[in-house]
């Protein structure tokens, strides 16, 4: 294979037959589960990088279960999800995320930033009840419970919320083990067709665990809660502010080993 070659065949890893292919990645019943909270501020402000900026303590605590995605297949994600505000603009700031399918963990890394992990969450109708849960191996991280379908949601609203901006740190090692991509990306949901959206008595549990805290954020009260089901495609991002540019800080280097 030629250096062309190369090139023209270079998407994604491993060269000749990638983890995940191309988009755009269209989803159908996409099904989401979001637990608003309240959280202690200092402790929030601690993990949401400038320059973005908080404005109220508040956490959105994430089930979302994926049927039918283009590439990535049939999965189920979690997670927290932060609004923010970026020079002026209102969005989100994803802060963790858990999914049990490795081609979206692979290109949610790779292309945007997503800071997914693997593990084993679930979205699933139990009775009258909605119920969301994240193991990570054998051990339960979070629980969430909702009313199922009590009251219709505001639809504008919901809509509103899916086309805001969402903003992600993107970080790729160089060989070194220095920061080679430090980027804080936005990327925004597309063509979404909001099929419903329904609001009800929530409640949410989160259980220290030292490779998935989302206790370190800790739930002081639910504020609300909404579940709906979209089609929507993922859409691609764009570099809002790189934090290896000319303006930033030179990447500290690992010391060598003494020989």
């Amino acid at each position: 294979m030629t250096e062309d070659e190369v090139r023209a065949n270079a998407f994604a890893m491993p060269l000749l037959s990638p983890a995940f292919p191309p988009g755009p990645y269209r989803f159908v019943d996409r099904e989401f589960l979001t637990v608003t909270y309240r959280t202690d501020p200092a402790r929030l402000r601690a993990v949401v990088p400038a320059p973005l900026d908080v404005d109220e303590p508040l956490v959105k605590y994430e089930f979302i279960r994926m049927p039918d995605s283009t590439g990535f297949g049939d999965y189920t994600e979690t997670g927290q999800v932060i609004p923010v505000s970026f020079r002026g603009s209102k969005g989100t700031y994803t802060h963790c995320m858990f999914l049990n399918d490795h081609p979206p963990i692979a290109g949610g890394r790779e292309l945007w930033g997503f800071p997914k992990k693997l593990a084993n969450p679930s979205l699933r109708k139990e009775i009258d009840t909605l119920v969301g849960t994240l193991d990570y191996g054998p051990v339960r991280v979070a629980t969430a419970t909702m009313g199922y379908k009590h009251r219709e949601a505001d639809g504008s609203a919901v809509l509103a919320s899916l086309v805001a901006p969402n903003f992600l740190l993107k970080i790729i090692p160089h060989v070194d083990g220095s920061a080679r991509i430090c980027e804080l990306v936005e990327y925004h949901l597309e063509d979404v067709h909001l099929k419903g959206a329904w609001t009800g008595p929530a409640a949410l549990a989160l259980q220290p665990h030292a490779l998935a805290p989302v206790a370190e954020l800790p739930v002081l009260k639910v504020v609300s809660a909404v579940h709906l089901v979209a089609d929507l495609t993922l859409g691609l991002g764009r570099v809002v502010h790189d934090y290896l540019g000319s303006e930033a800080a030179p990447p500290r280097r690992q010391k060598q080993a003494a020989v």
